[in-house]
């Protein structure tokens, strides 16, 4: 699933993300839990605002964010 994601720029652009957009919702990120790397992407684990999980992935070859997985944390 495709999403609008705004990102930290330190040393480089696109570090991390901070927050992002699924359909109508606005989701702030309060914590990247994990960061690895794939061939092309980059992967965070954060968890958001409403205090579910989710795993995002970065292709910087095509400037493309994607929802990979959702945890629900809430009770």
């Amino acid at each position: 699933m495709r999403l609008r994601v705004q990102c930290y720029a330190g040393r480089k652009a696109d570090e991390r993300p901070v927050r992002f957009q699924l359909g109508d919702r606005e989701y702030l990120i309060e914590e990247v839990q994990d960061q690895w790397y794939g061939p092309d992407d980059t992967f965070f684990k954060v968890r958001a605002d409403d205090g579910n999980l989710y795993i995002l992935r970065h292709n910087a070859l095509e400037d493309e964010w994607r929802l990979v997985s959702f945890r629900s944390l809430s009770r």
